[in-house]
């Protein structure tokens, strides 16, 4: 059972992802490759296919990067969304190539008559518009209304570009309200799911640096989960885009929203820790990285508290002096020598993966 009431939103197809309603909040990333580079791009996206991105976006800034993407998406396996910015013939130079998804905001591609062109090819083909308003490119209307960048300035922001798309009968949205600042974010997506059942792409722009901007990533999208709020969701950090995808799978995980092989659960350590715990916790979460089946693996420092705080782990181990336990769901099944301690549980771990 999911420990949070999502709020309720329309489904939008993304390829062959579902998103919104009930279905699984799935993970996005965006390649820092050159779209022109097929074959750079190709073999990222297959790096994060196999970390588990579910969605890829990949920025298109000239006629020969929306060229790319038919090669592109001929190679890979997951849903692909063009990032468009201003010139409305790249956004349909993508559709034409076959893209699952366009990013861009209606109010910044021209005319109407330009606006209404993208329109119509996007929904000869079916493609779904993600409205991504940014609280660093408001509209200059906009900062002067509010004076300065505030929640409602977002929300209003987001609905004119709605508008500009419904009155061309599309419907066919998800919307992105995106901020550095945490606080300006969650009132910002809470402001708009009370006003449109669009699907929310949710995230923490400029996040910040591996270190810091996965504890922020972390914050702010796990409180907007929280909320109830989010069927999909970026991590933008500014490093390796796997990373991206590890933090998103992490918190999702974590709020009990999705699961992704292993879950490593492990106490901070104390003085009655007897055995090297941090570098024990490290190994069993390295090993573990290849498991596909769901399993929480407890890893305490003393057989005193261990089995009994960690009695919902599905295995784990709690180190002693020389020697240490195995068990499962908090009921002991064999005692270890210390050295023996790390490929035990493993040898145990590949036997439940196996059932």
């Amino acid at each position: 059972m999911q420990p949070f009431q999502r709020n309720a939103t329309k489904v939008v197809a993304i390829g062959n992802v579902l998103v919104g309603g009930n279905h699984p909040i799935s993970i996005q990333s965006m390649t820092n490759t050159d779209t022109r580079d097929v074959e750079a791009t190709v073999k990222q996206i297959w790096d994060l296919e196999k970390e588990g991105c579910e969605i890829i976006r990949v920025a298109v800034p000239d006629m020969k990067a929306a060229q790319s993407l038919g090669a592109i998406k001929s190679k890979i396996h997951i849903p692909l969304v063009a990032d468009i910015h201003f010139d409305y013939r790249l956004a349909i130079e993508s559709i034409n190539q076959g893209v699952d998804k366009l990013r861009i905001n209606p109010g910044n591609i021209g005319s109407k008559e330009r606006i209404k062109a993208v329109v119509e090819v996007a929904k000869k083909h079916n493609i779904p518009i993600r409205i991504g308003v940014n609280a660093g490119s408001l509209e200059q209307t906009i900062l002067e209304r509010y004076g300065g960048v505030t929640a409602e300035g977002l929300v209003e922001s987001a609905l004119r570009h709605i508008m500009i798309l419904e009155q061309y009968n599309f419907t066919n949205i998800i919307v992105s309200l995106k901020a550095s600042s945490i606080p300006l974010a969650l009132s910002s997506y809470m402001q708009l799911a009370q006003k449109v059942d669009y699907p929310l792409h949710i995230g923490i722009t400029e996040a910040g640096t591996l270190w810091s901007g996965t504890i922020k990533s972390a914050a702010g999208i796990g409180s907007l989960l929280a909320q109830g709020l989010g069927d999909t969701l970026r991590v933008s950090l500014t490093g390796d885009p796997l990373e991206e995808v590890r933090c998103a799978k992490q918190i999702l995980q974590s709020l009990g929203l999705r699961k992704f092989g292993a879950e490593i659960i492990s106490c901070p350590t104390c003085g009655r820790t007897e055995i090297n715990l941090i570098r024990l916790a490290e190994e069993v979460e390295k090993r573990c990285q290849h498991l596909t089946k769901p399993i929480t693996v407890a890893v305490m420092g003393c057989v005193v508290n261990g089995p009994g705080e960690a009695k919902e782990a599905d295995i784990g181990i709690a180190g002693g002096k020389g020697v240490g336990v195995i068990f499962k769901k908090g009921q002991l099944i064999k005692r270890v020598p210390e050295d023996q301690l790390l490929q035990v549980l493993m040898e145990e771990i590949e036997k439940m993966q196996m059932e």
